[in-house]
């Protein structure tokens, strides 16, 4: 996660108030001062640094709360609803036209994801219903055009461009034509970038908004380049004019500065964030779960979602029937490993768990499961069915098909035992969204030496 320095900082400062039944103004200035050093570390805005550290002095001293009977989770809590503020507040989406199709035009810096971030915008929105169109209109860059029909290709979502015209409103004006005639919805133009701010870029971007009109102007935004992304922010909204911001690199290895400046400088919302390199890898920005996040109080509503969308109705049912039957095999054990890996790395989902970004020492080898499924893969029907028949022999002809050793198939044999005590608990729930809901009761210290 983009904030993992800063959330690491935030969460030790916050555990030390936690429980505590009284709190100081001198405790409350020493806490600020350490935020404070904190966030402008993480590459957040001085001036906003400066407002957001007053507003929870202010709170914390106006409110009695340091007289209350629970200072510390009442601090705890100011410090997380300003964060949520700072973040945006709400969540906000994609305004739709009531008279399609809906144009999104993607700008932004050269390098900053645009043509990937397009795909994947248009991937997200056909999960919601609508029928994008990909429009071809950055005619600059060497391979542009050709990437983002592969990215079409990948995702089976049909791309326009012209290997002809070299005029951009021409372009999106066809594209319009197209779109109306093939009934998609929504059009999603991909527009030229530039490796920094200049006068023809902003002129040419300037004309296609006056005669395409486009309803929304997402501005795409690389997280990982700090500071410099609120200064990019503050240009293009000034110059073109923007609706919302789509971070980029989410996931990457970056001090978070952007996401917590660019809101606040340009009074314009995060809208989606990427948080991978896959095509799914896109989501709906919400100011407070990733407010939790960062202040490790987890996302279960996040892997709630991930999970209606990874596991497929039919299979839920089919092993809402195993389960009552008290049977549990390899086959279903395969199923939901495979729909596991469609909500992304396990790593990610553990980090969403309240508490677990606490825990350093857990180690996730997400090349395990592919041994695992290799594993099942090379068993036969009856041996999946009934794993008790695995002898000696059986365990070296699998090893061998699988490519792993009789002493991971011995290990992963006795995990799945496990696993299988752990489903027939799970059949007295009311399915996958209570079990999930339970996990924000959950002690990550119980996991603390958790392997795969």
């Amino acid at each position: 996660m983009a904030f993992e320095g800063l959330s690491s900082r935030l969460q030790a400062i916050t555990n030390k108030f936690r429980g505590k039944a009284r709190v100081t103004e001198s405790d409350l200035k020493e806490m600020l001062r350490e935020v404070k050093l904190a966030l402008l570390e993480a590459d957040v805005n001085y001036k906003i640094v400066k407002e957001f550290i007053s507003t929870i002095n202010e709170k914390a001293l106006g409110q009695d709360v340091l007289k209350s009977l629970t200072p510390g989770q009442q601090v705890i809590k100011i410090v997380k609803d300003e964060l949520v503020e700072l973040l945006g507040g709400t969540s906000s989406k994609i305004n739709f036209t009531p008279n399609p199709p809906t144009i999104i035009m993607l700008v932004g810096l050269q390098g900053s994801g645009k043509t990937t971030t397009a795909g994947k915008l248009a991937n997200l929105l056909r999960k919601e219903g609508k029928k994008p169109l990909l429009v071809a209109c950055d005619i600059y860059r060497p391979a542009a055009i050709k990437q983002l029909q592969v990215v079409g290709a990948q995702l089976n979502i049909p791309v326009f461009a012209s290997e002809t015209s070299k005029d951009v409103v021409q372009i999106a004006r066809q594209a319009m034509n197209v779109a109306m005639s093939k009934l998609n919805d929504v059009i999603i133009i991909d527009t030229a970038g530039r490796l920094h701010i200049d006068e023809a870029l902003m002129e040419e971007l300037k004309r296609l908004k006056v005669n395409i009109k486009p309803h929304e102007i997402l501005l795409v935004v690389d997280s990982m380049t700090g500071q410099d992304a609120v200064n990019v922010a503050t240009t293009f909204n000034e110059q073109v004019g923007i609706d919302g911001v789509v971070l980029t690199k989410l996931d990457g290895d970056t001090r978070g500065g952007a996401a917590l400046s660019v809101k606040k400088v340009t009074n314009r919302p995060i809208k989606f964030a990427a948080t991978g390199e896959k095509l799914s890898d896109l989501e709906v920005f919400h100011p407070e779960r990733m407010a939790s996040r960062i202040l490790g109080m987890g996302d279960v509503l996040s892997i709630i979602e991930k999970a209606e969308e990874a596991f497929d109705e039919e299979e839920a049912l089919k092993l809402e029937e195993t389960l009552k039957k008290q049977q549990f095999d390899l086959n279903d054990y395969l199923t939901q490993l495979r729909q596991m890996k469609k909500m992304g790395s396990f790593s990610s989902i553990l980090k969403m768990l309240p508490g677990m970004s606490q825990l350093k020492n857990i180690k996730v080898d997400e090349k395990e499961f592919d041994k695992i499924e290799a594993m099942i893969c090379s068993m036969t029907q009856k041996e999946r069915k009934d794993p008790k028949i695995l002898n000696g022999s059986r365990r070296k002809r699998i090893a061998a098909g699988s490519g792993t050793t009789v002493q991971d198939i011995n290990k992963f044999m006795n995990s799945f035992e496990v696993t299988q005590k752990m489903m027939k608990q799970v059949k007295s729930e009311k399915g996958m969204k209570n079990m999930l809901k339970n996990l924000k009761g959950m002690n990550p210290k119980d996991l603390k030496n958790f392997k795969i």
